[in-house]
């Protein structure tokens, strides 16, 4: 089984929303806002290639929004889903499974294309998989995620028959990873756990953002439930500093993985690194 980290770019979100409740004179020492109190975020995917299989963990934010969408996020980098896909070797045709760990527009974005004004699936031979609780989540929404399920983004999956749900009931549907679920960012995310050798990988999508959201009460103020995200994080830290877990982290604009260790104040930052480096 071989990895491939996919960048699709950095977009830009308030630093206030970012941190929840934590001061700004806090959380700027790790991340540096702009002028507008806008702090720099990637949209890092993960790419696994085993066998026949090419499982895509989560696509970017995608380009077929208007131009006053993207002026929100102040998009921005040289990277993109598909030239980075074509790094790794490969085209989305190749593509055999498109896992979204949720459904929100910076996750999903690049699943879905515009040509010539119609929506086309961008990876036409893949399934695209999802769970059956965070689809009606997302298709019937809450007041405060509204804007962050377009329904451009989700539709097309259900209307193409390239959608798929994960049953949690039964094994994971993945050879390669098990499936960790989370509900305080949002209803059902789900957090692939993937066997790498001896070593274990976690795609940690928004349970935890970046390194600056270890500490228990850096939240995100989009999240929710953020009570039930801190206890999410609380448990899962405390497993993953035990058993050595590597964290890939979707959101870091710097860091790509990270492990974590106990401290007296609590779960920490052990050490943050590239994930070529353990590969």
């Amino acid at each position: 089984m071989n990895l491939h980290v996919i960048d699709t770019g950095f977009f830009k979100l308030d630093g206030g929303a970012m941190f929840g409740v934590v001061p700004k004179s806090i959380w700027q020492k790790t991340n540096t806002p702009d002028e507008n109190n806008m702090c720099t975020w990637a949209m890092r995917c993960l790419l696994i290639e085993d066998g026949d299989q090419l499982i895509l963990i989560d696509n970017g934010i995608g380009n077929k929004q208007s131009e006053k969408f993207f002026s929100y996020y102040y998009l921005h980098g040289d990277a993109a889903l598909d030239t980075s896909l074509k790094k790794a070797g490969f085209g989305a045709d190749d593509i055999t499974d498109m896992f979204l760990t949720h459904l929100h527009f910076d996750h999903c974005g690049g699943g879905v294309k515009k040509d010539d004004d119609n929506l086309q699936m961008m990876f036409k031979n893949a399934r695209y998989w999802s769970n059956e609780d965070h689809w009606q989540w997302a298709t019937q929404p809450n007041p405060r995620e509204k804007a962050s399920f377009l329904k451009e983004n989700l539709l097309p999956m259900q209307e193409s028959g390239h959608l798929h749900f994960v049953d949690f009931k039964a094994d994971s549907p993945f050879e390669q990873f098990d499936i960790i679920t989370a509900d305080g960012h949002t209803d059902k995310q789900m957090l692939p756990k993937i066997k790498y050798g001896d070593r274990t990988i976690v795609f940690m999508a928004d349970l935890l953002p970046s390194i600056g959201h270890i500490p228990l009460p850096y939240v995100m103020g989009y999240d929710v439930r953020p009570l039930l995200t801190m206890e999410e994080k609380d448990r899962f830290l405390r497993e993953a500093a035990d058993r050595g877990y590597i964290l890939f982290l979707e959101h870091d604009p710097v860091h790509e993985c990270c492990t974590v260790k106990h401290t007296e104040r609590g779960v920490r930052l052990d050490r943050a690194f590239s994930l070529k480096e353990i590969l």
